[in-house]
């Protein structure tokens, strides 16, 4: 399974980002209006500037308490970001989150952000393709 595959699958909502200028807060009422772990930074929703997902927030509150809300995005911000092409496999995927520790990426086409997945969704997506083959091979052994 390739990451165009698993963008097919998940709700057309577009993609959640904020401005590198946003407040904490704000992106905060996103994550949560949202349901999502992780808001990209963008200043156009095209290129990626960042990203500030539920750990950065937690980590930030642990060390600096709730003043954190006030904060620029910008400040918090994971600026090193890995992104992922439509054509990358679903393993290729697991494999960088797992080895950067990281749930989210954007997907990237041309230079241009075409959305974004979760370790959820590709997880999900590899769950379905498992059954989907062990289904296939039940049936060649039951001579179907």
């Amino acid at each position: 399974m390739i990451v165009q595959q698993i963008l097919g699958q998940k709700p057309v909502d577009g993609i959640a980002y904020v401005s590198p200028e946003s407040g904490v807060g704000e992106a905060v009422k996103l994550l949560s209006a949202r349901r999502i772990g992780a808001v990209v930074v963008s200043r156009d929703g095209r290129k990626v500037d960042g990203i500030l997902s539920e750990r950065d927030i937690v980590r930030e509150l642990g060390s600096s308490g709730a003043g954190v809300l006030e904060k620029r995005v910008e400040e918090m911000m994971t600026r090193q970001v890995r992104g992922c092409a439509l054509s990358d496999t679903a393993e290729e995927v697991l494999e960088a989150m797992t080895a950067g520790r990281f749930r989210h990426m954007p997907v990237m086409e041309e230079g241009a952000m075409v959305g974004v997945i979760s370790i959820g969704d590709v997880v999900k997506a590899r769950l379905s393709e498992i059954h989907m083959e062990k289904s296939a091979l039940e049936d060649m052994i039951k001579g179907y």
